[in-house]
């Protein structure tokens, strides 16, 4: 699989390169100077599993390189990657699609956390185990969502109880939803009692 970093500054380029084999060894990580070229290089080097993406390219601007991506690759996680203001740009972004907004002033730690949320899958962790409960694999963090999800936990409390950011909250239910294949937190909820599994 294939991450496709979008950065017109080289030596950002080479950091997040660096970050992401820090959080998945062994992927293959494609440098992309512009947007205008990322279907010819997509189409090079095979399907994207993620694209880190920088919101101040020569060919953007503001959010069209977010709705750009969306629009053609609607299924690949997106991690905004920029210098932007995150009280600026961040809830438009995620609005717009991303999966997650990061601001390169955050630290390597926290960077790293951030992507591995979408780079490291439930098969990955450690820690999986088969749920008894019914035939889907579900992380424990999954089966956390899952019951605060039945405690009406707004996605602020969730990260509060988790210690975790609220984004990285949204980013862990949307590898959640895909899993089971439902668009939102009522039909996840409504599978999990359908399938017994608020005993998990």
């Amino acid at each position: 699989m294939t991450v496709y970093v979008i950065d017109d500054h080289p030596l950002m380029r080479d950091a997040l390169t660096m970050l992401v084999h820090r959080v998945k060894p062994g992927l293959k990580i494609i440098p992309i100077h512009k947007l205008n070229v990322v279907e010819s290089t997509v189409e090079k080097n095979g399907t994207p599993e993620l694209f880190c993406l920088d919101l101040q390219l020569p060919d953007t601007l503001g959010l069209s390189g977010v709705q750009v991506l969306k629009a053609k690759y609607p299924n690949i996680p997106l991690a905004v990657v920029t210098s932007s203001s995150a009280s600026e740009f961040e809830t438009r972004c995620i609005e717009a699609g991303a999966n997650v907004f990061i601001e390169k002033s955050n630290s390597p730690a926290q960077i790293i956390a951030a992507l591995r949320a979408l780079l490291v899958t439930e098969e990955d962790e450690a820690d999986d185990e088969a749920s008894p409960a019914g035939p889907t694999k579900l992380s424990k963090r999954q089966k956390q969502l899952i019951l605060m999800l039945d405690q009406g936990l707004s996605n602020r409390e969730i990260a509060e109880k988790l210690d975790i950011s609220e984004h990285t909250v949204k980013v862990h239910f949307w590898r959640l939803f895909r899993r089971l294949g439902v668009n939102s937190r009522t039909q996840a909820l409504h599978f999990a009692r359908t399938n017994g599994w608020l005993g998990i």
